[in-house]
């Protein structure tokens, strides 16, 4: 349909296809140019640059006859498709993004990078392992479809295990129900900040992406630093579960939390952090306890996670009416929607670096790529319940009801412009599910007494897990407090100077500077008012799979 809506208005649209016709024109002149030029001097430079997170034609070999000639008539080319799928007149917006993703993934699909024959890096290869590169990739190939079939993770996935070398940061679940436990952690400093911070991860996710390895612990940083952690992490949903709704989420899920912090840390407010559907969901929460007059909040840190859902990047593409129905039928017999029936759309949206990039090098080049921690993590998926996935995807993302003022929490809407504790919101340069441009509509959505906003490079996941000492990592970072006038994103960008390292010192300092005086370092627990510690860290739910 989306095509259809898209062929029909260019036939319509001569003024449009002379445009195309003559942008042709000019492709193919600047390229026959380019390969006279070339020819009489083989340093001439491209006449067209990829895009930058393109890097598939980074290799030095990429700049040798033929192969240049090559990859730059394929960029030409997609260019050129760019031009011709968008800026139709009267094609929906919807169907305009479908048509540009769609004709951009096929065109994926013929880049010289994924052939033996147009890739000089494969070929180099070839020529002198004299062939035993493939034989490895096929090998690897059959074992990946193995593993598959049996349900496994990657390769070498068994290096990876909770509790050994993952969420190894020290600590006690002090509270379970049926959705979610509650871990507390161990201090490592003899006083501590008064006021705990508690994380809410997405239920999309396990909760130890933010205590992966003990380098790359976001959760064993902040304990190093003097705070008192608590950290959701959510049960892995069957067809038991599958009328748990966002309603449950929030109740059994951010408000069992608070109350249990509010036990075990008593007359202190807490620092409320949400990572991606975690944030959604404690942004929820808040306007609810800031409409009722609940004022446990110290402050609301949203890490990658969107209050508006009207720009929510080329996820929106796989969610309207339709897709929801069919999603609902999909979900009705199992109760829940399968991590393989997510993974798919995931790929999609970073095809070049998840699904094509890996076949020329593990197929192709036969070179495992050595997996990280980072990567364990996102193979340890989960799934979500029938109910509260179709009421995220139709009351939260597609008729945007949260940043409206109509989502309804115990029947009456709730507003994020209640919520007048400080806010830090974190996006990341490169993040296909919540594009920071969204995340930044936080600016219009706030009237709290003082909004942070922080842009970090890397993406969704690996721009979060961005510890100290990481390298080639960069953010910027500005305040905007009550009384300020707006400033739209790519202004803000623009006039934001940039600084080098990581982000959690700064998200630190914003927290300390929100805290109260140093106390000693609270309990694990509390046995007499009902939270007694149930087991060591990592909790049961985590190992649900």
């Amino acid at each position: 349909m989306a095509y259809l809506d898209w062929s029909v208005h260019l036939a319509l649209s001569p003024g449009k296809q002379m445009r195309l016709w003559e942008k042709a024109w000019r492709k193919a002149t600047r390229f026959g140019l380019y390969t006279h030029r070339t020819l009489i001097n083989p340093n001439t430079p491209p006449c067209i640059d990829p895009l930058p997170q393109d890097r598939r034609f980074d290799a030095p070999a990429w700049g040798g006859w033929p192969y240049n000639f090559i990859y730059q008539g394929f960029l030409l080319t997609q260019q050129w498709w760019y031009n011709a799928t968008t800026g139709v007149r009267g094609v929906s917006q919807q169907n305009e993004d479908i048509v540009e993703f769609a004709t951009r993934q096929w065109l994926d699909i013929f880049s010289p990078a994924n052939y033996p024959l147009t890739n000089p890096e494969i070929l180099d290869a070839t020529w002198r392992q004299g062939g035993t590169n493939l034989a490895r990739g096929i090998n690897n190939l059959i074992e990946d479809w193995q593993r598959q079939l049996d349900r496994q993770g990657p390769v070498d996935m068994e290096s990876f295990q909770v509790g050994k070398n993952l969420a190894v940061t020290p600590g006690k679940v002090v509270y379970r129900n049926r959705l979610m436990e509650l871990i507390q952690y161990t201090p490592t400093t003899e006083r501590v900040y008064a006021e705990p911070v508690l994380i809410v991860p997405a239920w999309i996710m396990k909760y130890y992406i933010l205590d992966l390895s003990p380098e790359d612990s976001l959760i064993g940083y902040l304990v190093d630093q003097g705070h008192t952690v608590f950290a959701v992490s959510w049960h892995n949903p069957d067809a038991d579960d599958r009328d748990l709704g966002m309603e449950d989420y929030r109740r059994l899920g951010v408000m069992a939390a608070l109350e249990a912090v509010s036990a075990i840390v008593p007359e202190c407010p807490i620092h409320g952090v949400g990572y991606c559907l975690g944030g959604t969901l404690l942004t929820i929460a808040a306007a609810a306890m800031a409409r009722d007059g609940d004022q446990r909040l110290a402050s609301l840190t949203l890490l990658a996670a969107q209050t508006d859902f009207t720009e929510a990047g080329e996820l929106m593409l796989f969610i309207n009416d339709s897709q929801i129905t069919f999603l609902e039928d999909l979900m009705w017999d199992q109760g829940y929607l399968d991590t393989r029936q997510m993974a798919g759309a995931f790929q999609l949206l970073r095809s070049n670096d998840l699904i094509w990039s890996r076949l020329v090098h593990d197929y192709l080049l036969g070179e495992r790529q050595e997996l990280t921690d980072l990567m364990a993590w996102n193979a340890d998926q989960t799934r979500m319940p029938y109910r509260m996935h179709t009421e995220y995807l139709t009351r939260i993302f597609l008729d945007n009801q949260l940043a409206s003022g109509a989502y309804q929490v115990m029947e009456r809407p709730v507003a994020i412009s209640d919520i007048r504790v400080p806010i830090f919101a974190v996006g990341t340069r490169r993040d296909h599910v919540a594009p920071w441009q969204s995340v930044y509509k936080i600016h219009l959505l706030a009237d709290s007494q003082e909004v942070t906003f922080l842009l970090t490079s890397g993406g969704h996941n690996a721009g979060i897990v961005s510890p100290p000492g990481h390298p080639r990592r960069r953010y910027q970072i500005a305040t905007r407090y009550e009384g300020d006038r707006y400033i739209d994103p790519d202004h803000w960008c623009n006039i934001t100077p940039e600084q080098a390292g990581s982000w959690w010192p700064a998200w630190q300092e914003w927290l300390a500077r929100h805290s109260g005086a140093w106390v000693a370092a609270p309990s694990i627990g509390s046995v007499e008012r009902g939270y007694p510690p149930l087991m060591e860290a990592p909790d049961c739910y985590v190992h649900q799979s």
